[in-house]
């Protein structure tokens, strides 16, 4: 009776741990939300870091989703992709990892959290950003 009861417990927690994964999906294609984000060049502004803001040129709104680790090939996960918001895992392989969470509210407004390791360091930021307008030539 108490292998039967350990069984059943050993089951049941191996099914809840495969569960957790069922909604993850390898990405393939482009999110909705960054399908949803006009390029051009924006300013983000972070949160708990008064008059921090950096000015980026987002030419393909793609590059939001691994925002520390830059151009890097990294596997992606899909946690979560609706059409206005998205949350994707990724691995660098030795590189870093991050988790990244982009809301847009509007194509010229968004919120991105992102945390994760880059460069053997920690990070975890929040940025809210507004579009300014077009690329300069010279960042295209």
């Amino acid at each position: 009776m108490f292998l039967a009861g350990a069984v059943r417990v050993a089951l049941t927690t191996a099914l809840i741990g495969s569960a957790s994964f069922a909604g993850t999906t390898p990405a393939k294609g482009p999110l909705h939300v960054v399908a949803a984000i006009e390029p051009g060049q924006w300013e983000l502004r972070e949160e708990g870091r008064a008059g921090a803001t950096r000015q980026v040129c987002i030419n393909d709104p793609d590059m939001l989703v691994q925002f520390q680790h830059g151009p890097m090939h990294c596997s992606r996960f899909v946690v979560d992709d609706q059409p206005m918001s998205a949350t994707v895992t990724y691995d660098c392989q030795g590189n870093g990892r991050g988790r990244t969470t982009i809301r847009a509210s509007t194509p010229r407004a968004l919120y991105l959290e992102t945390q994760g390791i880059a460069r053997g360091a920690p990070f975890d930021m929040r940025f809210e950003g507004r579009r300014t307008g077009a690329c300069a030539a010279s960042a295209r």
